[in-house]
């Protein structure tokens, strides 16, 4: 007894099916390529025109995240409907699978609540505008506190660059408290330690020249907003008095416009015979040297 296999019928359908899902296969990975490269092109665009500026406008770094948020959703959406069209070709009728799609829906909604939470609390962020590419940020979740630079915003995840170089990836649904240090301005602040023995009066009128100064600084004028100020008296101590001084600046820039202005108060009151004691000099030189924890690297 002889075995015939007749191959025709798989033939007829690899000729016309099974070519057209080899087709819808390679036209979706085209098309994700595609999709990218559109994306790159106009993120690309958007970083050309602020390749030259310290900070980027509002407009621009919101603009920046929602192409990317767009270029996932629609690589997505490419790929449910390529997946709907081969089903079809190999003859599963879609209306049998409402049924189990809907158990399926619905076991997925209890397993997987904080993925859908992930992606509202995305959804909102990109919406309210919270916060956006290059923006920096510190963020507060269930597990601590993280900050840096503002690399990447999905619906799902943000992604940080902290000061030492670290990708950090904090999914949407765990931010409690995001605290943006460059959104519109920023303000530097800066706490002088000035001796008791020293003449008050003296240090206070060193400190309003320096905030008067500053402004034409050739280093950091162009980034402060509008004249600092001396607030005054913040705590006074055994030995030291502290004096705040604020500075409106520019998004971002309230850190190297706080440095500059101790290194001018330092070399102002050398100049004035006002003598720091060692733990007020320690105090100004860390705050010239050190970044604050908030300062995310660019």
């Amino acid at each position: 007894m002889r075995f015939r296999a007749d191959f025709s019928g798989i033939l007829t359908w690899l000729s016309n099916q099974g070519l057209e899902v080899v087709l819808l296969i390679l036209g979706a990975a085209l098309m994700t390529r595609v999709i990218a490269k559109i994306a790159r092109m106009w993120t690309g665009r958007i970083d050309s025109r602020h390749v030259d500026e310290e900070y980027w406008s509002e407009e621009s770094k919101h603009l920046h995240s929602l192409i990317q948020v767009f270029s996932y959703v629609a690589v997505g959406v490419l790929y449910v409907l390529v997946g709907i069209q081969i089903l079809l070709r190999f003859g599963v009728n879609l209306v049998t699978l409402v049924a189990p799609a809907t158990v399926l829906g619905a076991a997925l909604g209890f397993g997987a609540q904080k993925i859908v939470q992930d992606f509202l609390s995305g959804f909102f962020i990109l919406a309210e505008r919270q916060y956006a590419y290059g923006d920096i940020v510190e963020l507060t979740t269930s597990t601590g506190v993280t900050s840096g630079t503002v690399e990447d915003v999905t619906l799902r995840i943000t992604r940080l660059r902290n000061l030492d170089g670290e990708a950090v990836i904090v999914p949407n649904g765990q931010i409690v408290t995001a605290i943006n240090q460059s959104q519109d301005w920023a303000r530097a602040v800066i706490d002088v330690p000035v001796p008791n023995n020293a003449d008050m009066d003296k240090a206070h009128e060193v400190l309003a020249q320096v905030c008067r100064d500053i402004i034409e600084d050739d280093r950091v004028g162009e980034y402060i907003l509008d004249e600092p100020t001396v607030m005054g008296v913040q705590s006074i101590r055994l030995e030291q008095t502290v004096i705040r001084l604020l500075a409106r600046t520019k998004p971002g820039m309230q850190w190297e416009v706080g440095r500059r202005m101790r290194a001018v108060i330092l070399r102002r009151f050398r100049a004035e015979g006002i003598n720091l004691d060692p733990d007020g000099l320690a105090a100004i030189r860390a705050g010239m040297l050190r970044q604050p924890s908030g300062e995310g690297a660019v």
